[in-house]
């Protein structure tokens, strides 16, 4: 009974972070993309495009065009786009014909446009997918046709949206705002990983000493973090040695490097970014 209404609240939960970011990605769309004519690629830039050629509105033009994508994704990929994608869909396109004719123009300026638009629509695309939510278009498109082609869903990406910014250059008779546009797409993805990864917080040291031991356990009692030994063979020498990884949280930084060479002067440090850490010293994973 217990774990019943954990599942409940959730999927609640999930459904209330699925809607919270659709709500962001069409304020981005109608305060800021679509009154500027800035489209930046996917379902959202063709029905830009369709909108000022034919007047229809965004959100359904939105709708009208998923739904195909969705039935020749079940077709290709089968039953994999659960009710959380069809409802990020399907809410997308209400928000955005519903909020329109309420909010005004935020700025007549495409370049800020551009740039504040890709923001609120990377923000909530992020949280969407971090919800395990879709919202249909590109993603889904150019998961179909890696089916048909096996090329890599990445490139297919760029390809669509690439099209479509090319097209909304014609249409509009405006290379600039063509160039906005891909201003938009990338900003948009920055936000996407921001979300999805997290602000780096943390470091990854690889050490690489003769005194990895005496390293590893200072580690352990001074800085109170753990120390994993990897087995290594430096390629010069031939000889076997121990590569150190160590992950701390940026006030540790400094206190780690001091450490590492008050011991061997001679060590060899690798410090590189870490977006996530899950496990104990850190945080937990929770769904």
């Amino acid at each position: 009974m217990k774990n019943r209404r954990q599942r409940a609240l959730g999927a609640i939960f999930e459904f209330l972070g699925v809607t919270t970011g659709v709500f962001l990605l069409a304020l981005g769309l109608d305060l800021f993309l679509v009154p500027n004519k800035i489209a930046a690629g996917g379902v959202s830039g063709i029905a830009t495009i369709l909108h000022y050629l034919l007047g229809l509105p965004v959100g359904m033009t939105m709708l009208a065009l998923n739904v195909p994508l969705f039935l020749l994704g079940i077709y290709r990929l089968g039953l994999k786009f659960g009710f959380r994608s069809l409802y990020g869909t399907i809410s997308l396109s209400l928000f955005v014909d519903g909020l329109a004719p309420y909010l005004p123009v935020a700025t007549r300026d495409p370049l800020l446009a551009g740039a504040f638009g890709g923001a609120l629509v990377g923000l909530g695309l992020g949280i969407v997918f971090r919800y395990r939510g879709t919202t249909g278009g590109t993603d889904l498109a150019a998961a179909i046709l890696r089916t048909y082609t096996g090329a890599n869903v990445g490139q297919l990406l760029f390809l669509v949206d690439g099209l479509v910014v090319l097209a909304a250059g014609f249409t509009f008779h405006s290379w600039e705002l063509a160039m906005y546009a891909l201003i938009t797409i990338f900003i948009t993805a920055w936000l996407v990983d921001l979300v999805q990864e997290g602000i780096s917080y943390t470091k990854a040291f690889w050490i690489i000493s003769e005194e990895s031991d005496r390293i590893a356990r200072s580690v352990i009692k001074d800085l109170n973090r753990g120390a994993t030994a990897l087995k290594g063979r430096g390629m010069y020498t031939g000889r076997p040695r121990e590569v150190l990884l160590v992950v701390v949280n940026r006030a540790e930084v400094t206190r780690l490097k001091d450490l590492v060479y008050e011991i061997d002067p001679r060590a060899f440090i690798i410090l590189a970014d870490v977006h996530e850490v899950l496990g104990e010293g850190f945080k937990q994973y929770r769904k």
